[in-house]
């Protein structure tokens, strides 16, 4: 593993869409999207994105990650300690050779005794918030047939019934920490993986819930060495503009993205702040370029 641990603290806003889709089931209430009963806004957790990052890191980069679906011989899945054993217990070994623990951190078992109470916590660089919906979204519930009898000796189908939303933009916001950088030995080119991950990843994963499930726009804004601040919540900074209603929005062809407040926080911040990197998915419309006299801009290329 590369020693060039990262020395700047960064920023992400990351926005990605969803159409007859559902971006988060909640277990707990009939597998719904997971919606704010107050505003009506769309909620993904950091779990769902995390989850994307570590898959394609692992099915498509070929990188280690500690937190995986591992079944033993005996078809049980295997249980945190014995995924540390994996790595003889080693915290220095599962850092050396685990991407999402240098990413993300977590608390490691290492007795394989229940009531020893012995792990090690890795506190994460990298820091989601709970991705929001830039709009109102609508619930729907749609409800169709399946292929088999319903019961021994019937002749009727079994129902499938779905929740989805119609449409759905979600914003997440990011730090990177690079005092916890120190800690957990994140690279640069950790974090090259991570960016291509949370956008590779989020258009890879084919599910049926999440067929049409896209990256649209990714901002990494980085500090100078040594600024110990960051702007926060630059998900607050983008407005979606649009004649319909919020519920009625279907794609991107139904909105423009307003970047005017963006700017001007990294405008106001621009004495601090080293470069600001970005991707935007050519369908989605920015009301400007991402552009400034005050601030270098340079497009993530991947």
């Amino acid at each position: 593993m590369s020693e060039n641990i990262v020395k700047n603290r960064r920023e992400y806003l990351f926005l990605y869409d969803v159409k007859y889709a559902n971006p988060n089931g909640d277990p707990n209430d009939e597998n719904r999207p997971r919606i704010d009963e107050e505003t009506q806004i769309n909620i993904v957790t950091d779990v769902r994105l995390k989850r994307t990052i570590r898959d394609y890191l692992l099915n498509y980069e070929n990188k280690e990650i500690f937190i995986r679906e591992i079944f033993n011989k005996n078809g049980k899945l295997q249980e945190a300690k014995d995924r540390a054993a994996n790595f003889g217990k080693n915290p220095e070994k599962i850092l050396a050779e685990c991407i999402d623990i240098r990413l993300f951190g977590a608390t490691i078992p290492l007795e394989k005794k229940s009531n020893s109470g012995k792990s090690i916590t890795f506190t994460g660089p990298i820091q989601f918030n709970i991705g929001q919906s830039l709009h109102k979204v609508k619930l729907m519930h749609i409800k169709g047939t399946g292929a088999f009898a319903s019961g021994e000796n019937k002749e009727q189908k079994t129902f499938r019934e779905d929740w989805v939303l119609p449409y759905s933009l979600i914003a997440f916001h990011a730090i990177l920490n690079e005092q916890a950088a120190v800690d957990t030995k994140l690279t640069d080119e950790d974090v090259e993986y991570f960016k291509k991950a949370m956008w590779e990843g989020t258009k890879n994963l084919i599910t049926r819930s999440k067929t049409e499930q896209l990256p649209r726009l990714l901002i990494e804004v980085i500090f100078k060495e040594g600024v110990c601040t960051h702007i926060g919540e630059l998900h607050k900074y983008v407005k979606i503009e649009s004649e319909l209603e919020d519920e009625e929005i279907r794609s991107t062809e139904d909105f423009v993205l307003n970047v005017d407040e963006l700017i001007d926080v990294l405008e106001e911040y621009a004495d601090k702040i080293e470069k600001v990197t970005f991707k935007v998915d050519r369908k989605l419309k920015l009301n400007k370029p991402l552009a400034s006299d005050e601030v270098k801009f340079e497009k993530i290329e991947f």
